[in-house]
């Protein structure tokens, strides 16, 4: 996978307390909060699937996800013309990150050269917007800080590169612990009409020092104890380029190449690296894309 270079506003999350993403041109929206209601669909089954014919399921929409069964004799898979696995029995997962446009094309090319598209209306998402009368802060992290900073980046992308042939995409995934949710996916702050950066997952606080378990079966492709940001920070790969990380973790109960199953105690919830207290800050990914986990699990977290 070839990742685009760091830019200034990634490693000016240095600045928060919790992973952030920088916004896309023009994508700021004035809007109430989102409460996404469904919960996700069985994965669909490959039998007796007509040929030429994607069946699938999942969330729609900006920052959701899809499960399918490719056409029958499918040899590639593209979205947006990056490709997508496929498994050897026809099974794929796709998602749409928190800036999606609104339409995505599917194009599976099957072993007689033929071409199968299904274009996917995505749904926009209104997001929590909170206006700030005050300017933007301006500057970015220190050298010093930069120094320990870019090899954490490093090591981070290059968890979420490696491949494990996980298969806790097929899930349907659980909270990974129950409180009150203090931070949504997606929301920003604009500074006098200049976008701040959008939060990239979850906050949950139950409480210091109440375990969290595993949203779905995967295996840990990185697990630190002392990240500047993140503090302990554990990163589980779910299989088909989706991955979970959980941060600010007050102990970690498993290590790198460790295979977890659902439901598996991960850790205890703290507030190590920049956190203003104690809270599990829950990411998904997939590939590049940023996907909100409410959409993973439905919105009943208490």
């Amino acid at each position: 996978m070839i990742r685009a270079p760091l830019t200034f506003f990634a490693l000016a999350a240095a600045l928060t307390g919790c992973t952030v993403v920088p916004p896309s041109d023009g994508q700021a929206q004035a809007a109430a909060p989102a409460a996404p209601e469904p919960a996700p669909a069985p994965t669909p089954t490959s039998q007796a699937l007509p040929a030429g014919v994607f069946t699938l399921s999942g969330e729609m929409t900006q920052g959701g996800w899809l499960r399918g069964n490719a056409p029958v004799g499918t040899t590639s898979l593209t979205l947006n013309g990056d490709p997508v696995s496929v498994d050897a029995d026809g099974q794929f997962l796709a998602a749409f990150d928190r800036d999606s446009g609104p339409i995505a094309t599917l194009v599976a090319t099957r072993s007689d050269g033929s071409k199968v598209t299904k274009p996917l209306q995505i749904s926009p998402r209104d997001w929590r917007i909170e206006h700030i009368n005050a300017a933007r802060r301006t500057g970015g992290p220190s050298e010093a800080f930069m120094k320990r900073r870019m090899p954490e980046l490093e090591a981070i992308n290059a968890s979420r590169d490696k491949v494990t042939g996980a298969q806790g995409w097929r899930e349907d995934f659980i909270w990974p612990v129950k409180g009150r949710v203090s931070g949504l996916f997606g929301s920003q702050r604009i500074y006098r009409g200049e976008p701040g950066s959008y939060h990239s997952g979850i906050d949950i606080a139950p409480g210091a020092g109440t375990p969290y378990v595993a949203p779905a079966d995967g295996v840990v492709v990185l697990a630190v104890d002392d990240f500047s940001l993140e503090g302990k920070l554990l990163i589980i790969d779910h299989g088909m380029g989706l991955n979970s990380a959980f941060l600010h973790s007050q102990q970690l109960f498993v290590k790198e190449g460790d295979h977890v199953k659902q439901g598996q105690r991960l850790g205890l919830v703290g507030s190590s690296g920049r956190a203003t207290g104690p809270h599990l800050h829950w990411s998904l990914k997939w590939n590049d894309a940023r996907l909100d986990p409410l959409l993973f699990t439905g919105p009943t977290g208490n």
